[in-house]
């Protein structure tokens, strides 16, 4: 599989932001999306190379029946009383191209725990780290076709409907929905803490 840069990777890195104001106008074909997903998930490392990543990618009227369970499994939360700032919110990620969802197979992070009991409290955790770096990954990919992205954390309110509507195994733990579209505003100015108050070099 053979991916071609459209930025190189620190400029996306540097790039990357959470993007809230985005629509379905993209100019990126359905066959990059998926190269991107399915190359993040080849190469992206995970603890024991146990593979724990599985990702589902909605667009069309898949993405948008997500953020529709997604509204109303919050509206009976919430309440209608007051719902305008939520449904805003909903309306924004719905308003995108597609959504990522990311899971972990907690049936292989069982299978570790029992074949290496000795680390049996860790490999939960590292399913956790390995996870945040498929996230970082396809999002800065993405950045790099210029689309923007958010990271959204509606499980596990919404993983029973996520799981009957597409038919997805029980075993796989829903951890983030990243919804992605053309940016149609920019963002702000982030702002950093000083780099060396929060890393040491030793030799």
């Amino acid at each position: 599989m053979t991916m071609v840069k459209t930025k190189d990777f620190y400029t996306a890195l540097q790039e990357r932001r959470s993007y809230y104001a985005i629509n379905k106008d993209v100019q990126v074909s359905e066959e990059r999306i998926r190269e991107i997903v399915e190359f993040a998930v080849k190469y992206t490392p995970s603890a024991f190379n146990s593979q724990t990543a599985r990702l589902v990618v909605l667009t069309g009227e898949a993405h948008n029946k997500l953020w529709d369970i997604t509204t109303e499994t919050l509206r009976k939360v919430v309440g209608d009383g007051d719902f305008e700032g939520t449904q805003q919110k909903m309306d924004s990620f719905k308003a995108g191209y597609g959504t990522v969802l990311f899971f972990e197979e907690e049936a292989i992070v069982k299978s570790l725990q029992e074949q290496f009991p000795l680390y049996a409290d860790n490999f939960p955790v590292w399913s956790e780290q390995a996870a945040g770096m498929h996230q970082l990954v396809v999002w800065t990919a993405l950045e790099a076709e210029g689309l923007g992205a958010s990271l959204q954390h509606y499980n596990p309110l919404i993983d029973d409907e996520v799981k009957k509507e597409w038919n997805i195994s029980d075993s796989w733990k829903l951890v983030a929905q990243m919804p992605f579209g053309q940016p149609t505003a920019p963002v702000k100015e982030k702002e950093f803490k000083p780099v060396e108050d929060r890393v040491l070099f030793f030799k």
